[in-house]
């Protein structure tokens, strides 16, 4: 299930989903969105609509100190503050010691990362990342689209993913930070 796709611009982080909620061969239409701000944070998730639901609503992110990089600050204390708020609210999985959640895209302080279902922090230096089943169509569309603006982009990879994933459906919601 899912689409969900980002872009990085001039310092400005675009994050688009869609709609869709996929259980076996039954899909529906959500209201509640994939896509959403909590405080200083852009996210995205797919994986899981409870996981969505506890990182807009129940996860207070950490504040990070203007000394310390961004990236030790996602690794460390953000994945800290979100495994916390998941395991507090029962989603978090542990099998053979290892704890799994699901994968998001957060758009923070001007850039663009991919938290995946182990927990690792990726930021891709081709300014872009998608997740979801509609993923690898999102990549390609967003990687011919290269020299078009982040939020057409966006919206661009998101109806070539509709068009091609059965898992995905608009509406799309598209925001920025």
């Amino acid at each position: 299930m899912t689409a969900i796709v980002g872009v990085v611009e001039k310092g400005k982080v675009w994050i688009g989903g869609d709609s869709g909620g996929l259980s076996g061969w039954s899909l529906q239409i959500r209201q509640d969105r994939k896509v959403f701000r909590n405080g200083e944070f852009l996210m995205g998730f797919t994986s899981s609509f409870r996981m969505g639901q506890i990182l807009a609503h129940a996860f207070r992110p950490p504040t990070r100190p203007a000394e310390q990089d961004v990236m030790e600050f996602m690794v460390v204390d953000f994945v800290n503050g979100v495994r916390s708020a998941l395991q507090a609210a029962g989603f978090a999985k542990k099998l053979s010691e290892v704890e799994t959640a699901g994968t998001f895209l957060v758009g923070y302080a001007g850039r663009l990362f991919r938290v995946d279902s182990d927990y690792q922090v990726a930021e891709h230096s081709c300014g872009y990342a998608a997740c979801g089943c509609g993923e690898d169509i999102a990549h390609g569309a967003l990687h011919a689209l290269s020299k078009t603006p982040a939020r057409e982009r966006v919206k661009a990879a998101l109806s070539a993913a509709e068009a091609h994933s059965g898992g995905v459906r608009g509406p799309f919601h598209i925001e920025s930070i």
